[in-house]
Order: structure tokens, then sequence, then C-alpha cells
């Protein structure tokens, strides 16, 4: 049995549906991962062979505010996940960010380079990378610039606002992977199956800038927006973001054999489901 913890969310739902029999969900209403009594009782009564945990705080400016939060959940809370599946004898999966990095290498990170967040939110999730650890067999999986059916995303506000202006103006200096949460579910499905443990990335393939992502959106969607370009520093949010923050994604192809699809094409597929 896999245990899916934030079963509700974007990503937990399409877990979920593609995990079939084997997946169980549970979501705030059945567990508090801030606490250890509900961490321990749920595990130990589910005793699952694997606990993805789903669940996080993912307010990237609201974290700068709410350290304690975002520690708790983000941190905190997977130390206790750990533990229970240390006593359990589960596998952790523990989803993870491109948050961790501070951009700056230029080049697509891979597994082995050294985290140095920038922000409250990145220094929360590489908490809950080292707590992770606590647990003899886990699986962390850093992923990024995420989008789904089931939440708020990037792609369902661009098309909110492409509906009522024909004008829009998005940040081009931040580059990564649009990722769909569909394809990443099967990533991680894909490493579970394949008796994978460490640390692993996982995005759809290629990379582009927000601004570029806009573009592509409204392309796909057929609206006639035109997107204007704007600096990180020009937006100037709380939280600082990583400008060049792709993450590399061999280790996964190699050890899975799985390859995930191109950023445009999970955009299409996605657009199609949606209508």
């Amino acid at each position: 049995m896999i245990l899916v913890i934030g079963a509700n969310g974007m990503l937990g739902r399409d877990l979920m549906t593609l995990l079939g029999d084997r997946g169980l969900g549970v979501d705030i209403a059945e567990i508090d991962i801030t606490s250890p009594e509900s961490v321990l009782r749920v595990v130990g009564e589910i005793k699952p062979e694997v606990v993805i945990n789903c669940a996080a705080y993912t307010d990237v400016d609201g974290c700068e505010s709410n350290t304690e939060s975002a520690m708790s959940v983000n941190g905190e809370g997977v130390a206790y996940l750990a533990m229970a599946c240390r006593d359990n004898g589960a596998l952790l999966v523990q989803i993870s960010t491109d948050y961790v990095f501070d951009g700056g290498k230029g080049t697509p990170y891979v597994e082995d380079d050294a985290p140095c967040p920038l922000s409250v939110y990145g220094e929360s999730k590489q908490a809950g990378e080292m707590n992770a650890a606590f647990s003899p067999e886990h699986l962390i999986v850093r992923t990024q610039w995420l989008y789904g059916l089931h939440g708020k995303n990037f792609v369902e506000t661009m098309l909110r606002f492409g509906a009522e202006k024909d004008e829009l103006t998005v940040v081009d200096d931040q580059v990564g992977s649009p990722t769909w949460t569909v394809d990443l579910s099967r990533a991680i499905i894909a490493l579970i199956d394949a008796g994978c443990r460490g640390t692993y990335h996982a995005v759809n393939s290629e990379f582009c800038s927000w601004n570029t992502f806009a573009k592509a959106i409204f392309e796909e969607a057929g609206l006639n927006v035109s997107v204007k370009p704007m600096t990180t520093v020009e937006l100037n949010r709380p939280a600082k973001r990583p400008l060049y923050s792709t993450l590399a994604c061999d280790k996964l192809n190699a050890d899975t054999g799985f390859k995930p699809q191109h950023w445009r094409d999970a955009l299409r597929e996605y657009l199609k489901l949606r209508v």
C-alpha cells in the first residue's frame, strides 16, 4: 500500500488517480504532520510500504513572514514522517524543490550539487530534505514550476488574466521547467517501482522563462495576448527567487528508463483535458 499525504492537493490527486488500488490518501482532516502523535498514529495504523509526502507550505512569499509555520510544516513535519517510516519499515518519498538552490550555477543542477537557498521557503524545504534522511529508506524528489487540474497555478492564472486583458507583463529572467503534475506523478511512481533511493530530479524536459511559458499558454489556448518582459527586481516580491534553477533529470532516466515529455507537449495535453 502506498500512502499519499496531502491527497486532496494538486499533486496528490493526480498521484491517487495513477496509483489506483495501490494508493490510499489522507489529508489535513485525517493527519496533522506537525503533530508527532498524529503522524505516528496514522502511519502506525495503516502500515504502508511507501509514504509519499505531498503536504507542504507552498506560499513562497508568505513563508517570509511566517517562518515558524513554514519550518513546522516543511521541516519538522518531515522529521516526524521520517521517524514514523523508520519505525514501520516504510519508504518515505519527500517532494522537494529547485528553491533549495540559489540559481547561480549557470547550468542545470544535478542531484549532488550543494543546496544554497535564497528564501525561507527554500530553507524550510532544505530542512525537509535533511530530515527525510532520518528514515533509512528515503527518496527525495526535487521538482519545479508545477501546474495541474486540481489547484491554483500559473497556467490558470494566465488564462484568467488573458480572458480579461490583451496585454500582460511577465518576468523573463527566471528560467526553469514548467512541470505538469501528471508527469511528475509518473516519475515518482517510476522511481518507486524501480526501487530507487536517495535524491532525484523530476521535471518536464527542456526549459524556458516565465515570460516564454506565458506566451506558449496563450498560443496553445488560442488567445491573442501580448506578453511584455520585466525583471525579477521590477516584480519586487518579498522572497528572493533563483534565476536559473533548471534541474537535470539524467539520473531519473538512467535509473528508471522514464523520460518526462517536453514541457510544451505537456502543456498542450493539459489544456485539452481542462476543456
